[in-house]
């Protein structure tokens, strides 16, 4: 297991349960089982608060971490295009979103390839709010 990995994860400042949120999607990996809930407090198009919960491993926790520490204080706009990004650039459909996807660098090594599907967990749920009409 990579140290490195396992330090992301346990950042856990944003594993929480929001009671009064404005928005909530939650996705079940069917290849492995991971499940992810996001729920968020968003105002005037910026995302204010993110909470994460779920039965996960390392990887999606990790990136759930990562990717709630970045939404923060940002325009769902932003984050809805970083989530398109990193998919394009986990496929490896574009190779120019290297710079833009720099902050998950220690997770897109390609050692961690194989776990893709774990590590875009989070990126999907989010983007299923993010494209939702409310």
């Amino acid at each position: 297991m990579d140290l490195e990995i396992l330090k992301i994860a346990s950042f856990t400042e944003n594993n929480k349960n929001i009671t009064n949120h404005t928005h909530f999607s939650k996705l079940k990996n069917s290849m492995c089982g991971d499940e992810i809930q996001i729920k968020l407090i968003i105002k005037k198009d910026k995302i204010v608060d993110f909470g994460y919960q779920g039965n996960a491993c390392i990887y999606c926790q990790a990136s759930a971490s990562l990717l709630s520490k970045m939404s923060i204080n940002q325009k769902k706009m932003k984050i809805n295009k970083l989530c398109d990004e990193v998919e394009l650039y986990l496929k490896g459909n574009n190779k120019n979103s290297k710079n833009k996807c720099s902050s998950f660098k220690k997770l897109f090594k390609q050692k961690n390839l194989s776990r893709k599907d774990c590590i875009l967990l989070p990126f999907r749920a989010l983007k299923k709010i993010l494209v939702s009409k409310i």
